[in-house]
């Protein structure tokens, strides 16, 4: 029950705050990635760990990322001047394209699958960690309506990343709080499994 209620409770939260539509062309956007490939690929499954996988995440989600490094309002010295010349249209369009890409399936590795299964299907009541699965869906593939990016198959190293800069307030560009008041209840052990399960999530 008390699931259900966290589940309600999050999605009023984020009901609360304005979702902004990426309506792109996935075509177009292919022949803008060409300042993307070196970090992400060119398919959007990056080379390396620390940069994120951008293939088959929701387009909403990449959109709005986009707008928000090239705001300010998600800091990040890398993506800064890489979005600085990014008209909305060539935002909608690269999130379109990278949304219709597929990802290169991740692993997880048994000393971490049991923890993280139960935090991301079960949360932890003791701490008020909710399950993750109550916004990012029991596979790990978001909600594309409410802006909920998709986990899985992500790289571990990147989510656990993501998880700290939340906990510390380092990230700030979720709605209402949402993810930082989580991340930060949540102990290094606990970022470290549901950051390796939703890698293995498919």
């Amino acid at each position: 029950m008390k699931k259900i209620i966290w589940a309600v409770v999050l999605g009023w939260a984020v009901s609360s705050s304005p979702l902004v539509l990426a309506v792109g062309n996935a075509s177009a956007g292919k022949a803008k990635t060409a300042v993307c490939m070196a970090c992400h690929g060119a398919d959007g499954n990056s080379p390396a760990d620390i940069y994120p996988k951008l293939a088959g995440q929701n387009a909403n989600y990449l959109y709005k990322q986009l707008r928000e490094f090239k705001s300010g309002e998600r800091e990040n010295a890398i993506m800064a001047p890489m979005v600085a010349a990014l008209t909305e249209e060539d935002m909608a369009d690269l999130a379109a394209y990278y949304a219709s890409q597929e990802a290169l399936a991740g692993a997880v590795s048994e000393d971490l699958l049991e923890l993280g299964r139960q935090i991301y299907r079960g949360g932890n009541m003791e701490s008020g960690v909710p399950a993750c699965m109550a916004c990012h869906g029991p596979n790990g593939n978001g909600m594309p309506s409410a802006g909920w990016p998709k986990l899985s198959a992500q790289y571990s190293a990147y989510t656990e990343m993501q998880l700290h800069a939340f906990a510390s307030g380092e990230r700030s560009n979720d709605p209402n709080s949402m993810m930082r008041d989580i991340a930060a209840k949540m102990t290094a052990e606990e970022i470290k499994a549901v950051a390796a399960y939703v890698s293995g999530l498919h």
